[in-house]
C-alpha cells in the first residue's frame, strides 16, 4: 500500500531563500498587496495512479515528495514498493544518483563564473578549453553549448548504442567499471565533426556538459567535485549531496538502482555501483529529494538564495522551444508546460534511477519523483504523469488552464473543445 505524508516542509536554506523571495517581491510597498494565492492542493489520488503505473510498468519502488514554501509551509509524501529487491520499503529519506539534474548543478557553476567575468557565454567556448578540446574553428558559443543547439554530438551514443548488445551488456563491459577523463568523453564526440550549423536547432548532447565542466576547472584550477561542495553543497548545507567520480558507491543510507534487461523475461540488473565517469559533470551527482528541493529553492529564489543573480536566473531561465511540445530548454533548466502553468527544472535518468525535480517559477511548490529502475520506457512514462496531478491538482473536464505560457514556441496542446492535454511528454534526456 502507498503511504501518504502530509506535514509542515523543512527549515533551513530553502525555506530562508523562499522567505526571502517573498519578502523581496513586497519589498517598497507602503502597504501589503493581497498574497495571491497558493498553488492548488495536489491530487494525491491522482500521484498515487502514476507512481502506481510506475510499479506496474517494473519499477521496484517509486515516491513523490511535494513541498510548498513561502507561507503556510505543507509537504506531501507519497511512496510505493521497495527500495531494494531485498524487500526494503521505500523511504522518500535515501540518496540516489540524480543523473541529468547534474545539468542544473553545473549551469549554476558556469553563471557564477559569468557574472564575475571570467567567461563570456556570447564568444567561441573554445577560448576558454584547454587547448586542443575542441579543433580550430568550432566557434559554438557557450550559450549554445548549453542550450543543446551547438551541434555538438552526444559521446554516450558511443557508449550506449553498439550494435546487437544489450544495454545491460554495454553497460558491464563500458559503463559500470571503466574510468573515462572527461577529455576522452569530448574526443569521441568530436571524432563525429560538428552536427548542425550551431544556433540552428536543438539536439540534446551530454557531452555539451562535460565541456562546460572542462571549461569550469580549466577556468579556476580547481577540481570539479571541490567547486560544487563549496559552492553550492556546503553553503546549502545539502547534507546528502556528493560528487565522488569516479568512485563508484554511494555513501550512507540510499535506494539500490536497477537496469531493466532488454530481454524482460531476465531479472533486473543492480546497476546501483557504478563510476559515473561515463557522464561526469553531465550527470554524476548524487543527492536526495530534500536535497533537490532545498538545490532548486535557492536557486529560482535568484539573487536571495546566494545560488546565483537575478540576471544569471534571467538567463537560465529564458527557454527556447524544443522539438517536444510543451517543452523548453534554457541554460540547464528545463521548461515543461502544465495545465496550471510552467514548471522549471530537470529530470534525469542514469543506469537503475529516474529523477524529475521541478518548481513553479515563483518558488511556491517544488516536486520531486522517482524511480529505482530504468532502460524502461512504461517506468519513464509512469513517473512523469505524477506532475501534472502534484503541481495542478484536481481538474474539472471544462477547466481552462489558469496560467499562459511564458516562452514563445513552446506549445500546450488543447483537444478541439479546448481542454489542455494533461499529458506529460517523455523527454529526450530518458536514456540518460
Amino acid at each position: 500500500m502507498p503511504m501518504v505524508k502530509i506535514g509542515l516542509a523543512r527549515s533551513g536554506a530553502a525555506a530562508a531563500a523562499a522567505a526571502l523571495l517573498m519578502a523581496a517581491v513586497g519589498t517598497g510597498a507602503a502597504a501589503a498587496a493581497p498574497v495571491p494565492a497558493g498553488p492548488p492542493v495536489p491530487d494525491t489520488a491522482g500521484v498515487r495512479t502514476a507512481l502506481q503505473n510506475t510499479l506496474n510498468a517494473g519499477a521496484p519502488g517509486a515516491f513523490a515528495v511535494i513541498r510548498d514554501h513561502g507561507g503556510g509551509e505543507r509537504s506531501w509524501s507519497l511512496t510505493m514498493g521497495k527500495a531494494d529487491l531485498d524487500g526494503t520499503p521505500m523511504k522518500d529519506d535515501r540518496q540516489f544518483r540524480v543523473g541529468s539534474n547534474s545539468k542544473m548543478f553545473a549551469s549554476v557553476l558556469v553563471m557564477r563564473l559569468a557574472e564575475q567575468g571570467r567567461i563570456d557565454l556570447d564568444k567561441p567556448l573554445r577560448d576558454y578549453l584547454p587547448p586542443g578540446t575542441l579543433p580550430e574553428g568550432w566557434a559554438m558559443t557557450g550559450r549554445q553549448v548549453m542550450q543543446h543547439r551547438a551541434g555538438i554530438y552526444d559521446h554516450t551514443n558511443d557508449l550506449l548504442e553498439q550494435a546487437g548488445e544489450e544495454t545491460t551488456s554495454a553497460f558491464e563491459a563500458r559503463i559500470r567499471n571503466t574510468v573515462y577523463a572527461p577529455q576522452d568523453l569530448v574526443a569521441l564526440s568530436v571524432k563525429h565533426g560538428v552536427q548542425y550549423t550551431p544556433g540552428t536547432k536543438y539536439a540534446y548532447s551530454n557531452t555539451d556538459y562535460v565541456l562546460m565542466g572542462i571549461a569550469v576547472e580549466h577556468l579556476t584550477g580547481r577540481a570539479y567535485a571541490d567547486l560544487l561542495r563549496e559552492q553550492i553543497i556546503d553553503p546549502l548545507k545539502l547534507r546528502q549531496t556528493s560528487f565522488v567520480v569516479p568512485e563508484k558507491g554511494i555513501a550512507g543510507s540510499h535506494v539500490t538502482g536497477y537496469l531493466t534487461n532488454d530481454d524482460r523475461g531476465k531479472p533486473l540488473l543492480d546497476s546501483t555501483e557504478q563510476t559515473a565517469s561515463w557522464l561526469w559533470s553531465a550527470g554524476g551527482v548524487i543527492s536526495s529529494a530534500a536535497d533537490m528541493d532545498r538545490f532548486l529553492t535557492a536557486l529560482l529564489a535568484g539573487s536571495a538564495g546566494g545560488l546565483v543573480s537575478d540576471a544569471s536566473l534571467r538567463q537560465m531561465t529564458d527557454v527556447l522551444p524544443t522539438p517536444t511540445a510543451k517543452i523548453g530548454y534554457g541554460l540547464g533548466v528545463r521548461q515543461i508546460a502544465l495545465s496550471c502553468g510552467n514548471v522549471l527544472g530537470h529530470g534525469g535518468i542514469v543506469q537503475g534511477f529516474q529523477t524529475q525535480s521541478f518548481v513553479t517559477p515563483d518558488g511556491r511548490r517544488s516536486v520531486v519523483v522517482f524511480a529505482n529502475a530504468s532502460n524502461n520506457g512504461a517506468v519513464t512514462t509512469g513517473l512523469m504523469g505524477v506532475l501534472e496531478p502534484a503541481f495542478c491538482g484536481k481538474r474539472t473536464a471544462t477547466a481552462a488552464p489558469r496560467s499562459a505560457l511564458t516562452a514563445p514556441g513552446v506549445g500546450a496542446p488543447h483537444d478541439g473543445a479546448g481542454a489542455f492535454d494533461t499529458t506529460v511528454p517523455v523527454v529526450e534526456d530518458t536514456r540518460v
